[in-house]
């Protein structure tokens, strides 16, 4: 089991934008086989982090999502979304392994 952790640096101007997005990938992540943990928005603190977790079975399961995200309509829709909106200033990706005893 692998959980990609995304945080994300946006422009706190577009929060209710980023929201939108983030509600756009939920049920994606979920389409490709993976288990989605939840986006977790500004609250306290900085007001332009927001994160992002989400689990697949194996490292190799999370690429043929990525890959296959790359030819789905409504992930291309998600991706222009982010990109019209311009919410995104930009993010990083890394991959845990979960530990749960």
């Amino acid at each position: 089991m692998i959980t990609c952790y995304l945080k994300y640096v946006i422009d706190p101007y577009k929060l209710s934008e980023f929201e939108t997005y983030a509600k756009l990938w939920i049920p994606l992540v979920n389409k490709f086989g993976g288990t989605h943990n939840g986006y977790f928005l500004p609250s306290e603190g900085a007001n332009n982090i927001a994160l992002a977790l989400f689990t697949f079975p194996s490292l190799a399961e999370y690429e043929k999502y990525r890959a296959n995200s790359f030819q789905d309509p409504d992930c291309i829709a998600a991706f222009k979304y982010a990109e019209e909106t311009k919410c995104i200033i930009s993010y990083e990706r890394s991959f845990f392994k979960p530990i749960f005893e």
